[in-house]
């Protein structure tokens, strides 16, 4: 079983900090899809916030979490209707949260703070409906990168900090990504995908390095953190369900860093591993392989509801 991780899950706010209250604030009229509530702070940075859509329904309700993409290095949690109301009309809520980028904040910060994110709406549980064993994540490119790394990492609920927010968990019950980076240790994802992939920004500045030349010179200084940010390095038989979506264009090797960073060959080894070890994992890449369900919603409906 997933043990609980006592010494991995810090948030340390390390630029700009403000001082914020955890109170709800109400939306804007200038909104165009209406959170019920919007921009409420999880933690001391300016963009550790959330927007929560609450669903109707008898009882406490699942939970979808939207973490957005941008390589860590750019990105908002706005939505739009589209996006949230096929999933409030099923029961189940929706948060999209925003988090620290890596311009800034180099990792743990973006990853963490989603971590955090978690446990604050686990907090909110009873005030918000809130379904605590009933959560899971969504998101494209960086935010998949960090779903799955949530999916698939020990538990970060520290039971005896002094904070009751850290005391939940960060585990979920599910997640369903699209063109997910599995791996982000530059010397992995090369011998994967060839050396295109690593002009991606993502890569280098991940670990706060302005050229992947610095990062790659820096290796050994940034090794620990490539290999615990790889979601591909966590999977184990207990982990939960794991939805994955690729483009088709399998050409090896990457064409350049768009394509090298969003390859369908993330999905294919994350894949190959969760069946080696035994975790449900399906991969919809859609002129190469299918699965039992006909896209993320339908996944992320069936594994929430059940």
């Amino acid at each position: 079983m997933k043990t609980i991780c006592l010494t991995l899950f810090t948030i340390a706010i390390i630029w700009s900090p403000r001082l914020v209250s955890a109170e709800q604030k109400q939306p804007t009229a200038a909104s165009k899809f209406q959170p019920t509530y919007a921009d409420v702070a999880y933690g001391e940075h300016a963009r550790n916030v959330i927007d929560f859509w609450q669903a109707e329904g008898d009882g406490p309700r699942p939970l979808l979490v939207y973490i957005h993409g941008g390589g860590w290095i750019r990105g908002d949690k706005q939505r739009r209707e589209a996006d949230v109301k096929p999933f409030l009309d099923k029961g189940i809520s929706y948060a999209a949260i925003n988090y620290r980028l890596t311009a800034t904040d180099a990792l743990p910060a973006p990853v963490h703070d989603a971590a955090r994110a978690i446990q604050f709406l686990r907090s909110k549980a009873e005030e918000w409906n809130i379904r605590k064993d009933r959560i899971a994540l969504t998101g494209g490119s960086a935010g998949a990168c960090t779903s799955m790394w949530l999916l698939c990492h020990d538990d970060l609920a520290k039971p005896d900090a002094d904070d009751p927010i850290a005391w939940e968990s960060t585990r979920v019950t599910a997640a369903a990504v699209s063109v997910g980076q599995t791996s982000i240790d530059p010397k992995v994802i090369e011998d994967w995908l060839g050396p295109m992939v690593l002009q991606h920004a993502m890569i280098n500045m991940a670990v706060g390095e302005a050229t992947i030349q610095d990062a790659l010179k820096n290796y050994d200084k940034h090794h620990d953190l490539y290999v615990e940010f790889s979601a591909y390095n966590h999977v184990s038989s207990d982990d939960p369900p794991l939805f994955m979506t690729y483009g088709d264009d399998m050409t090896l090797p990457s064409k350049n860093a768009g394509h090298g960073i969003h390859h369908p060959v993330y999905g294919v080894k994350m894949k190959e591993k969760a069946d080696r070890v035994g975790q449900e994992c399906h991969l919809l890449i859609p002129k190469h392989s299918s699965t039992e369900y006909r896209n993320a919603q339908d996944f992320l409906v069936k594994k929430l509801l059940q």
